[in-house]
């Protein structure tokens, strides 16, 4: 089982409390744009003595059924097993394309949605949330360096299963 939603990362993110010297306002530079990454972000339930796994696929500009299609093979691939995925009603999740490739790959996929509007019961969620608060007040040059971060924050993700459980609990799901 493994909860699947996407993110966006951009220039014009909210910023969060920074330091300076008293009565010096820091200024932080920001490129005004829309989302410029967005990341596809699997978050898999243990099974047995498993640890969840993060995994993401990171791509420049909006996510669209192309890209979906792309990150299912790689987390299937990398999974190494059929999976259950649980999704929000995302209009790219609902695409003919993707529920067209879904059907030529019934034995790797079964698709569960999420009730409209609950991201509270959406385990992946939690991912989303700790990589934007690790990239408030970054302010990096260019695309590539933002795509970076973005990446470098799931892998170090990765490496906290506790927090990954409590993604789970706070959905109310208890593995």
């Amino acid at each position: 089982m493994a909860f699947l939603d996407e993110t966006g990362h951009t220039f014009r993110a909210r910023l969060g409390t920074t330091w300076a010297p008293v009565g010096q306002v820091p200024v932080l530079k920001r490129l005004s744009r829309r989302r410029e990454v967005s990341s596809i972000v699997l978050l898999t339930a243990p099974q047995g003595g498993e640890r969840p796994k993060v995994l993401a696929r990171h791509v420049i500009g909006a996510v669209h059924d192309k890209e979906v299609i792309a990150a299912l093979r790689y987390f299937r691939q990398r999974i190494g097993r059929p999976l259950v995925i649980i999704w929000d009603r995302l209009q790219a999740h609902r695409s003919k394309a993707i529920r067209a490739w879904l059907q030529r790959h019934t034995k790797d996929f079964r698709i569960e949605w999420l009730p409209p509007y609950a991201p509270d019961l959406d385990s992946e969620e939690g991912c989303n949330g700790m990589v934007k608060e690790a990239l408030l007040n970054a302010a990096p040059p260019a695309i590539s360096d933002l795509r970076r971060l973005a990446r470098r924050e799931f892998l170090t993700l990765q490496h906290r299963p506790d927090v990954l459980r409590s993604f789970f609990e706070h959905a109310g799901l208890h593995v």
